[in-house]
């Protein structure tokens, strides 16, 4: 199998997040006077990030070119996989959030091995598998790579999929991945596809 195992996965995705550090407020007294010009709402940046789907995630859709995304400034770094495959980081907000999968140059699947984001539905990575059957019922089902070493859940979305694989360590989810069943689905079971 010539996949990027999950406990490296993790760790660059771990390694490229960026987490913003605030300096406490000053006291409301030493503070200067606001208007309600000046009021603009202020979310979180993970809040934008929360929802990884068949679809992809952010401005990350299923099926746009890489050129695109390179051009747009939105990868941070290129790796070769097997034949016709790229994987990839990205810049911005969803920096260290997920990676992307790329089949001669479209993407075909987004992952993810932090929590958020999450599954439409509310699936993540480390949730256990009896949690996640709970979230999708009939819809999903547990399934096991063709070398019978790792499991994952998978839930089918016409000819896309999400497939939460098992953590190398503990037991439940290390790996979220939604996108195109045939890369996602096929690679979890066969490995270079």
């Amino acid at each position: 199998m010539n996949r990027i195992p999950s406990t490296v996965l993790a760790g660059l995705l771990a390694l490229a997040a960026v987490v913003p550090v605030t300096a406490a407020a000053p006291a409301a007294s030493a503070a200067p006077a606001r208007t309600a010009a000046d009021a603009a709402p202020v979310r979180p940046a993970v809040a934008q990030n929360e929802v990884l789907s068949v679809r992809g995630a952010g401005p990350f859709r299923i099926g746009a070119r890489l050129d695109r995304f390179v051009a747009a400034g939105l990868i941070d770094w290129t790796a070769p996989g097997c034949p016709g495959i790229v994987h990839a980081g990205v810049t911005g907000s969803w920096a260290g959030a997920i990676m992307l999968t790329f089949r001669d140059g479209r993407l075909v699947s987004v992952g993810t091995a932090t929590a958020p984001p999450r599954s439409p539905a509310g699936g993540s990575v480390g949730m256990s598998f009896a949690e996640l059957e709970r979230i999708y019922g009939p819809r999903g089902r547990m399934i096991r790579n063709d070398a019978g070493d790792a499991d994952a859940y998978l839930v089918r979305f016409g000819s896309r999929v999400e497939l939460f694989s098992d953590h190398p360590i503990r037991p439940g989810v290390g790996f979220y991945e939604a996108g195109l069943a045939s890369y996602v689905e096929r690679s979890f079971r066969r490995g270079c596809c």
